[in-house]
């Protein structure tokens, strides 16, 4: 008998259908055992009834969260019975054989509440446990939505995912990076991606013109409220194009992807406005303004671009990694180019504090989800910016080379974006972080309680990789 889907019972009422999934509760009413069924589909009230004797010696020692196979025949509730609030709340499984396929221990956290309640260093511990609560089972296929419209949407727009490299070259670039020891070159170490960046761009010297990937990025920031170690990007880039180009393509793309698999919520303004930097600062107070009538509307999106900012910053005015006694830094993206009409400024390297780059960013009620610009082409642009945040001639070539090269080979004019895809998810499935929306996520510190990692390694695995560990008074 082929197994059925408690989301497909309507198709099958009047006859016998083969259930498998989790013992959700159990109610013992003497001569009748209730309990829910509950698989990916959803739930159903299953009944066993005293005259199925088997069943009903089986049904006696059920607990929460085993895990079982029903076959049994699918009844119309009497109306008296019905429960409108659930998707089958007409529907009652009388079961006739019962198999347990797995008994479970008593769970150490409840996955049947909303979890909201539970703290949050438990939930992870048991996250495989954590995520059969519906809240996060709908959240994870979401998810999954969300990334195939983006996919099937972009590819009919001609780009091409394509997967870039997890072990690279630490370049300074902004955060701190995650470092990976080399057995076979003692001493030396690759990196990992804070994102896809010089890849991305290397792609389009590489004439893919139109490229997207959805990019695993890891970055070693300090602990904060609503940040991972890890976390997912929709990256892409764009050859041959201006701002307003890749501006108007993703504009198009979230405006699609909300109407089509979110039409109970409304966007608040179409086209989406746009606030200059300065504007954002003047009238909000920051450069991720929330333009909601409501903010207390959770079904309300306000879209906005903010554009317009500072390429560089006074390095005294930044706590992100800046090259050691330079006196600029830049704001976004080194690999940026200004607004034409500063280029000339920036060649000549005049009112530093002066020069607009083409970044874009998009704000999404109060939160940025997304940022990109429009890239340097041209390899004497690109040094000229190395050269303003401090690296010197020798740096330039040992961190940058490989795409000052790239640059002098003929890549075409690019340019590009990338969406926090945990964050929008989020804002769409009205989550308070965005650990709701990731499968196995991190703890705010940066721990992985299931794991218990980060974890020390065999002294074995260090003698390989030429590495001591130095205790120091912290320690």
């Amino acid at each position: 008998m082929k197994r059925v889907l408690t989301s497909e019972l309507h198709e099958h009422i009047d006859n016998k259908v083969l259930l498998q999934g989790w013992v959700d509760n159990r109610r013992d009413h003497g001569k009748l055992i209730f309990f829910d069924l509950r698989d990916r589909g959803g739930y159903v009230q299953t009944v066993i009834l005293p005259n199925h004797e088997s069943a009903l010696e089986t049904g006696s020692s059920l607990r929460p969260e085993w895990v079982i196979e029903v076959v049994g025949k699918v009844n119309k509730r009497p109306d008296r019975m019905i429960n409108e609030d659930q998707p089958n709340g007409d529907l009652e499984i009388e079961a006739m054989e019962i198999k347990v396929l797995n008994q479970a221990e008593t769970p150490p956290i409840d996955p049947t509440s909303d979890g909201y309640d539970i703290g949050e260093e438990h939930r992870l511990k048991y996250r495989y446990l954590d995520m059969r609560r519906p809240r996060l089972q709908r959240n994870l296929r979401e998810r999954s939505k969300i990334a195939n419209y983006i996919r099937s949407f972009l590819n009919e727009k001609d780009f091409v995912e394509v997967e870039t490299p997890l072990l690279t070259k630490s370049t300074p670039e902004g955060a701190r990076d995650f470092v990976v020891p080399s057995r076979q070159y003692p001493g030396d170490f690759y990196a990992l991606p804070q994102s896809p960046q010089q890849y991305k761009q290397l792609l389009m010297a590489g004439g893919i013109e139109r490229y997207y990937q959805f990019a695993k990025c890891l970055r070693d920031e300090d602990s904060r409220k609503d940040r991972q170690p890890e976390f997912t990007q929709l990256d892409m880039e764009l050859s041959f194009v201006e701002r307003e180009d890749v501006m108007a393509l993703n504009e198009e793309l979230l405006i699609a992807l909300v109407t089509a698999l979110y039409p109970n919520k409304k966007i608040k303004e179409l086209p989406f406005p746009r606030l200059s930097y300065k504007e954002a600062m003047e009238q909000y107070g920051n450069d991720r303004p929330d333009l909601r009538a409501n903010p207390d509307d959770p079904d309300e999106l306000a879209f906005c671009w903010v554009i317009d900012f500072p390429f560089f910053e006074k390095t005294a005015d930044t706590d992100d990694v800046a090259v050691d006694g330079a006196e600029w830094t830049f704001t976004h993206n080194p690999f940026s180019t200004p607004i034409p009409e500063h280029r000339e400024s920036l060649m000549k390297n005049e009112n530093i504090g002066d020069i607009i780059t083409t970044q874009y960013d998009i704000v999404l009620n109060g939160y940025e989800i997304g940022g990109g610009s429009i890239r340097a082409h041209k390899p004497e642009e690109l040094r000229k910016v190395l050269e303003i945040i401090g690296h010197n001639e020798d740096n330039i070539e040992s961190d940058f080379g490989h795409m000052l090269s790239a640059l002098s080979l003929g890549t075409p004019p690019h340019g590009g974006i990338a969406w926090g895809l945990d964050r929008l998810v989020s804002l769409l499935m009205n989550e308070p972080n965005i650990r709701e929306v990731i499968a196995f996520p991190k703890t705010g510190e940066g721990r992985d309680p299931m794991m218990q990692s980060p974890a020390k390694v065999r002294s074995q695995q260090l003698d390989e990789l030429g590495i001591k560990i130095i205790k120091t008074n912290k320690d």
